[in-house]
């Protein structure tokens, strides 16, 4: 990093800059680093066989004794799913977390089995002071309970971060809070970084309380059963359906562990208040069908949700039934559409109604705010510069643009990537270099040893398949034993293709035969077949399986 001034503030994303997830700001002054929310990203299709993908944590490694605390937002999976990932690697003094988010982050470690003692409520009037800078929080409206915004003040100027925001003017939980907001503008913010995931969203969000209200029409006209699958996290969502389900007399069975966990701690927080109205899936099964309701994950389709289990006729519990009805109550998350549509036309086939969120049914209310809402949060803290965060490209490109049109100077908006840093040193902001800042993949137990080779080589299995040679080597005439045994997986029917596959004997005989004659060392032989084979099976059929030749030193 090329810094202006050894004493200036640096703020730099390890995530959440082009693309929706992994969210992780940091702030540093001096031998001082806060950082901001610590997320995770569920991996795109193509990254084959990874569970999870979460920031590099090299810098914090490489600057642990700097590290002052942890803050969180919100508790959302996105903010706060890398936290155990973190601790396993980095020393982390304290993690401050609003007091929903401390129950769900407690929960997540517990099922990690990770001790860890200095997890600190805070609420809006908190003030956490360090040497350098200075801490508070103000309350804002997402899907979550206890959302909250951060305001850093440094010696080089007041850094605020949005977090995840709406402006609700009708909301289901408490009010956000406008007069802190305007206060903490008054006082000059330098930096501002705010929420862009809706940026190219025109107007304003829907309120959470008119899902409420169509819910209710949906419950009080349905008489079958009812399923609703939605976000575990959205606990207002949630409160809905306990509410309605209380209204029209009917009881509740959960399928699914986030939403099981997320009712639980709701249940623990008083966010939900009505206990006795959770029943077992298999009180469910015994009750008559206008008396039930069906709260599962599943929303976005995926594969081993309890939504698609039902769907797919393979849950354990829970069998579709003629007058069933399936409410979405949720919107897709950019690249989930494809798995949602499969889900609902598996449903349609069962022959069950099915809700989805259209503009005849408003079922779902974004936690995010739009552009007018964007648009009031840049007035309300009135910034000098503006880095937009939380999104893909095109959404942060969209929030700067819309940063000009708020009175921002075209130069004074910053279009960032992750690792890039901007320095800030008395009042004034500018680009100051970048730090490691890469993807690390999870896969089970694994995490970060899976090289872009690796992901390339599971793509290859997963499209064209492996072919596997086996030859047998007599090691003291250093001559092939009988004809090389050839195995595929993901390749071609074996049935189907005798003849290429005796092709491919052939080849791999001549292979090994020629890489004998040329060669000392089995490890060149190997090369020899693999470049021969390869060529083959391309010209064939237009494929590149992966090609695994083992040579077995026989010993007569």
């Amino acid at each position: 990093m090329k810094f202006v001034k050894s004493d200036d503030t640096k703020v730099f994303a390890l995530g959440g800059l082009g693309e929706v997830g992994k969210n992780m700001y940091c702030v540093m002054t001096g031998n001082e680093l806060i950082i901001t929310d610590a997320g995770m990203l569920m991996p795109e299709d193509e990254l084959l066989g990874v569970d999870y993908v979460i920031p590099d944590f090299t810098f914090l490694k490489q600057n642990e004794s700097k590290i002052k605390a942890l803050f969180i937002t919100h508790g959302h999976e996105d903010h706060i799913g890398g936290i155990p990932f973190l601790l396993n690697m980095v020393n982390i003094p304290i993690i401050y977390a609003p007091n929903h988010a401390v129950g769900l982050i407690r929960k997540k470690l517990e099922d990690r089995n990770i001790i860890y003692k200095n997890l600190v409520a805070y609420n809006e009037d908190t003030v956490v002071k360090f040497k350098t800078m200075t801490v508070e929080f103000y309350r804002t409206t997402h899907s979550i309970p206890d959302s909250h915004g951060i305001c850093i003040t440094t010696p080089n100027g007041i850094v605020v971060t949005t977090g995840d925001f709406k402006f609700d003017l009708n909301p289901i939980g408490p009010n956000f809070n406008v007069h802190k907001m305007a206060e903490i503008g008054s006082r000059g913010v330098t930096l501002l970084m705010s929420d862009s995931t809706n940026a190219l969203v025109e107007g304003t969000s829907k309120s959470e309380s008119k899902v409420d209200d169509v819910l209710s029409e949906i419950f009080k006209r349905e008489t079958g059963r009812i399923i609703i699958a939605t976000f575990a996290s959205n606990v207002y969502r949630l409160k809905h359906i306990v509410d309605n389900c209380r209204r029209n007399g009917r009881k509740i069975a959960i399928f699914g562990r986030s939403m099981e966990n997320n009712i639980e701690i709701s249940v623990k927080g008083g966010y939900i208040t009505n206990k006795g109205i959770f029943i077992t899936p298999e009180q469910a099964n015994k009750l008559e069908p206008n008396k039930v309701c069906l709260l599962c994950t599943g929303s976005q389709g995926e594969p081993l949700a309890a939504l698609s289990r039902i769907a797919d006729g393979v849950h354990k519990q829970i069998k579709l039934q003629p007058d069933d009805v399936v409410i979405f109550s949720s919107s897709a998350i950019p690249g989930n559409a494809a798995s949602i549509a499969r889900t609902i036309n598996k449903l349609y086939l069962k022959g069950v109604k099915v809700y989805t969120n259209t503009s005849l049914n408003d079922i779902h209310a974004s936690g995010h705010g739009n552009e007018e809402e964007l648009k009031w949060m840049l007035r309300l803290m009135n910034p000098k510069y503006f880095a937009p965060f939380h999104g893909e490209y095109r959404m942060l490109k969209k929030h700067a643009d819309i940063g000009v049109m708020c009175g921002i100077p075209k130069e004074n908006n910053f279009v960032l990537s992750n690792g890039e840093v901007l320095s800030i040193y008395k009042g004034k902001v500018k680009k100051a270099g970048f730090i490691q800042a890469d993807d690390i993949y999870v896969d089970g137990n694994r995490i970060g040893d899976l090289s872009n080779n690796v992901i390339k080589d599971r793509k290859i299995m997963a499209n064209d398949g492996i072919i596997i040679v086996i030859a047998n080597v007599d090691s003291k005439t250093n001559k092939l034993l009988g004809n090389p045994n050839i195995t595929t997986r993901g390749f071609v029917l074996v049935n189907e293709n005798e003849i290429l596959l005796k092709n491919l004997e052939s080849v791999s005989k001549k292979a090994i035969e020629e890489g004998l004659k040329k060669h000392n060392n089995y490890s060149n032989v190997k090369t020899e077949i693999i470049n021969q084979l390869s060529a083959f099976t391309y010209k064939k059929t237009g494929r590149k399986p992966i090609i695994l030749p083992v040579i077995m030193d026989i010993k007569k």
